[in-house]
């Protein structure tokens, strides 16, 4: 394990820890660095869109607490089944004929996170957004899919 660059702090961001058996997990920002030396593979995403049983952080219910809880976008986010399995969500909304796809349309933040919840996600964190996101799927063969 290589770290490329240390994690960043604040309560919502957490890191996503693969563990050396293949589990994943969601660590709280203050539990990092006892994870460290554990992980195989591990990264760390902002805004927090469940927290622990499923719960929308605060910041995403109200406004003025540091998320634009407005904005529509493209989104991406991962989650964590209660059974331990990952989730991964992809919202690309196109229309007239492809005219609005890098338009700012689509989800807010607060709108993801009840996509995540709806889908079964105890907790989940939002990845990149807009136009950027990307999603590449490997099916049997190694045949690749880009769906957005």
């Amino acid at each position: 394990f290589t770290e490329l660059q240390p994690p960043g702090s604040g309560p919502l961001a957490p890191a996503i820890v693969i563990d050396s058996s293949g589990r994943a997990r969601f660590v709280l920002p203050d539990s990092i660095p006892a994870w460290r030396s554990r992980a195989r593979v591990a990264f760390q995403s902002y805004p927090t869109l469940l927290s622990r049983n499923g719960d929308v952080p605060r910041p995403l219910q109200d406004d003025g607490l540091g998320i634009d809880r407005s904005h529509r976008d493209a989104r991406l986010a991962m989650g964590l089944l209660r059974d331990g399995r990952l989730l991964v969500a992809m919202t690309r909304f196109e229309g007239l004929g492809g005219v609005l796809q890098n338009l700012p349309m689509g989800l807010t933040t607060p709108e993801m996170a009840a996509v995540m919840g709806a889908l079964g996600a105890a907790q989940a964190v939002l990845l990149d957004g807009g136009i950027s996101s990307q999603l590449m799927l490997q099916g049997p063969g190694g045949r690749e899919h880009w769906p957005g």
